[in-house]
């Protein structure tokens, strides 16, 4: 009951800190209409998300391989949700990048952390971490509704009410981080030799998880728009795409937790990538109404494999797990945002079909280097009992 609890807490705790990763592509067509931003302009705003989170989040996952820092849960989700609020009231550019890479710290801060924390409520369960994705899928999937019931009949002046979930997320991390923190009875600190790191297959992985990373941050920042010019300039259905394609994400992180429990974790997202395939070349070329069912089928194909990869990374550094989360959470997911404005560049030089038609490629290279990764034998946390926050000290 305890472990069960603690997962869902976290899991509503995740929701409410990526509805600001989700806000971000969201907020998107309100710049370019408000705003008269290019493409490239627009797509700038989801790299200066990505950009400091990416390289922010394995240091601060360095961090917790040293010390517990459950406190940073609560912190970052409230930067993370004040920089989103702040983003909309200057119409200074350099101003909305600040406050946009100010929210993008706050993310960075809470995932190693809180990746660390929920496989130690998690005991180490691959469901355990698909339910603790799933809550960041359900905030993925709510930002554009939050962000279009908020925005979506007014201006960018009313952001400031886009504060609201990140003063619920920090409120559900406090009795979390005390219910772990007691003790448990025959808990006990469990140190990881460094001999026991697959350094190689964790380079593979992570760079299945760039290629998954690209097609997937490509999409959100453009779906909007391509799905607005597949329906006749519909500004509903790109609201509507871009939720599918982040409501896809959590029947994918369930489905990916339920299939680990049944085959290999490599062998299921294996055959994730291959599916993608498939669904992205639907979503770039498919016209009318169907461009929808693509979308679906390209989120669930995307995040089957989401979770897993992130304990298939930390089984393949069991001694650093932190950095391990921080890599796979943060340096290969950002490192997508970094694509977003040569798409954007591509799409003002011809057309945004042709720019996004590229992302076909990603989830085929993840598939290729997928398919040489050896699935672990020996996870770090199976086989030790988890430590207690409160137990970890200097190192």
């Amino acid at each position: 009951m305890r472990r069960n609890t603690s997962i869902l807490l976290l899991a509503v705790g995740h929701a409410c800190v990526d509805i600001y990763q989700g806000a971000v592509a969201a907020l998107i067509p309100f710049f370019v209409a408000e705003r008269d931003y290019t493409y490239a302009v627009a797509s700038g705003i989801v790299l200066a998300a990505s950009l400091l989170s990416s390289v922010a989040q394995p240091l601060f996952g360095a961090l917790t391989d040293r010390w517990a820092m459950p406190w940073l849960l609560p912190v970052s989700t409230l930067l993370g949700g004040v920089g989103i609020a702040l983003s909309g009231l200057s119409g200074s550019y350099g101003l909305t990048l600040f406050f946009v890479a100010v929210s993008g710290i706050g993310v960075a801060a809470y995932h190693p952390e809180s990746a660390r924390v929920a496989r130690q409520a998690g005991e180490g369960s691959h469901s355990a971490m698909s339910w603790f994705s799933l809550g960041g899928n359900i905030g993925f999937a709510l930002a554009p509704l939050v962000v279009s019931a908020v925005i979506g009949h007014g201006s960018l002046d009313w952001t400031p009410a886009l504060v609201l979930p990140a003063l619920a997320g920090a409120a559900v991390c406090v009795p979390v981080l005390r219910m772990l923190a007691r003790p448990r009875t025959g808990a006990a600190k469990t140190k990881v030799p460094r001999g026991a790191d697959d350094v190689a297959s964790f380079v593979k992985l992570s760079l299945a998880v760039v290629c998954r990373s690209i097609v997937f941050t490509g999409l959100s920042t453009f779906i909007s728009l391509h799905a607005q010019q597949r329906m006749q300039g519909s500004t509903t259905a790109g609201t509507v795409a871009l939720f599918l394609l982040f409501l896809g994400g959590a029947f994918g992180s369930v489905l990916g937790g339920f299939l680990a429990g049944r085959y290999d974790r490599v062998l299921v997202c294996r055959w994730s990538y291959l599916l993608s395939i498939a669904a992205v070349t639907g979503v770039i070329c498919v016209p009318g109404p169907a461009v929808f069912l693509c979308v679906a089928l390209t989120s669930a194909g995307l995040y089957v494999p989401f979770s897993l990869q992130v304990t298939l990374g930390q089984d393949y550094l069991p001694s650093r797990i932190g950095t391990a989360s921080g890599v796979t959470l943060g340096l290969t997911v950002g490192i997508g945002g970094l694509v977003s404005p040569l798409l954007g560049h591509l799409a003002d030089s011809t057309t945004l079909q042709a720019a996004l038609t590229p992302l076909i490629a990603m989830p085929a290279l993840s598939w290729l280097l997928l398919r040489t990764l050896p699935e672990p034998t020996a996870p770090g946390t199976r086989t030790a009992t988890p430590e207690p926050v409160a137990a970890r000290q200097d190192a």
